[in-house]
């Protein structure tokens, strides 16, 4: 067992006491310090080490346990888990060639994806930020410095992120754009060479987010399908060259709603840091997590500095400020503010400032916690109205967070996109989840829950049953 002598002392200055614990375990796993298989201390006894509660450690020894890198049982010590050793290389037989499905729908009905409810927004707290900041910005700020972002705020992002998601990087790695499109947008001008061999091969989760898919290959990206099961995107059965860039979601696949697992995630690195790869990873709606505690981003894990951190305030506040950032390895930062320039990917300085000051008064977490709340409560009736109404024809998903909520048909054979128009045709915004596959399509149907209260979840679903019902009759 790993002796706790070995621990170093925590810093108290800079609270947090149970996410350090649980990062000096989690960062000892990682690079070998505690082998597979290892006991390691039992809570009591880190606890009388460190010098803090018991609760404490056992807080971070339930996330290291959520995370995968610890398992335990029951009157069983607890142990360090095993992981695949395992990169992956060399070039496998060539993809099949694929091309864009269906993807215009109509819009602004009940249920549409991606669209968070803005009507809790914090409107008097935003205005006396944006008012306050839009008297009294300096000189400096008025100029043509900064192109990367106000440095306020990529430290109050900074901030937030490295609290919340486990992020590691410095204030000069965090670039302010007006979008997660712009950010995939100036990456991929970065990192695909079209005229290179290889150079525009890009992997790509399947299925996967169809606006991430339309702007690389705009960028002149050879997409190739890499499929997701219950662990996340399996680069094993990835079949082409070695990609340039891979693009993942890993917390809150989209659109599945898989977590990605640990061993997936080591094994993504790895071969991303042997082949030379990038790793965009789009967290586009983790901030809201129903079921458990979140789990760290896969950049803070990253040891290769192979992977690009892409959030956006979209989903969070509001689309309509257009505010989103990406934390780049050091070594591109140069490459991607030079090529932010050209395109003029900026976000109003006024914008910036106050959105600083809103999220270091307090407001932004203030936000977070009241609509996560409400999210949870749309999800679950979601799910048990669709469970009640259309689990017939439906394999609905656990809806464990998020903003989306994924259900399956059983038959395989069900035209999912003739369906989705059909149920559009009566007032809904669903989405066919055909349409977001690159490779072999699974229909389904792929729900918003954000601004469907919670009240009126049974009787939409209730309705849509009908016409599924009324399909699957005719048929």
């Amino acid at each position: 067992m790993a002796s706790v002598a070995q621990w170093p002392a925590l810093d108290r200055t800079s609270g947090d006491l149970e996410g350090q614990v649980y990062r000096l375990m989690r960062d000892r796993v990682l690079h070998g310090q505690i082998p597979t298989g290892q006991r390691v201390p039992s809570t009591r006894a880190m606890a009388i080490s460190l010098g803090v509660a018991r609760s404490t450690v056992v807080n971070a020894y339930d996330r290291l346990k959520a995370e995968g890198y610890l398992l335990s049982a029951t009157g069983a010590a607890t142990r360090v888990a095993a992981f695949p050793a395992a990169p992956l290389s060399g070039e496998v037989a060539a993809p099949p060639p694929n091309q864009p499905r269906v993807t215009e729908f109509k819009t602004g009905g009940l249920f549409e994806p991606g669209v968070p409810d803005v009507s809790a927004f914090p409107h008097a707290a935003w205005a006396r930020c944006l008012g306050a900041r839009g008297r009294s910005l300096r000189v400096h700020d008025l100029g043509y410095s900064d192109h990367g972002g106000v440095r306020e705020l990529r430290e109050a992002i900074l901030d937030h992120i490295a609290a919340t998601r486990g992020v590691v990087a410095r204030p000069e790695q965090v670039l302010i754009v007006p979008s997660t499109g712009a950010a995939i947008g100036l990456l991929s001008s970065v990192l695909i060479r079209a005229r290179e061999p290889g150079g525009d091969v890009v992997w790509m989760e399947d299925p996967g987010y169809a606006t991430a898919q339309a702007i690389l290959r705009m960028a002149g990206a050879s997409l190739v399908p890499v499929p997701c099961d219950a662990e996340g995107i399996d680069i094993a059965r990835a079949a082409g060259p070695s990609p340039r860039l891979i693009y993942v979601t890993p917390s809150h696949q989209y659109p599945t709603g898989v977590t990605m697992s640990l061993p997936r995630r080591l094994a993504l690195l790895e071969f991303a840091r042997a082949n030379g790869a990038i790793v965009l990873e789009d967290d586009y709606d983790s901030e809201f997590q129903y079921a458990s505690r979140p789990i760290a981003a896969l950049q803070g894990i990253d040891r290769g500095e192979v992977v690009v951190y892409v959030g956006t305030f979209s989903k969070t506040l509001a689309p309509g400020l257009r505010v989103a950032y990406a934390v780049v390895p050091s070594r591109l930062v140069a490459a991607t503010e030079a090529a932010q320039r050209l395109r003029g990917a900026v976000v109003p300085v006024h914008i910036q400032a106050a959105l600083a000051d809103f999220m270091r008064e307090g407001r932004f977490r203030a936000h977070l916690r009241q609509m996560n709340a409400i999210y949870a409560e749309r999800m679950a009736a979601t799910v048990s109205a669709f469970k009640r109404h259309c689990g017939t024809q439906l394999e609905v998903g656990a809806g464990g967070g998020g903003l989306q909520l994924a259900s399956w048909f059983r038959d395989i054979k069900t035209d999912d996109v003739a369906l989705a128009r059909t149920i559009n045709a009566n007032g809904f915004a669903v989405r066919p989840i055909s349409a977001l596959c690159l490779g072999p399509a699974r229909p389904g149907l792929l729900l918003g829950i954000a601004r469907m209260e919670a009240q009126a979840a049974d009787t939409a679903a209730a309705k849509i049953g009908r016409l599924l019902a009324t399909v699957s009759v005719s048929a």
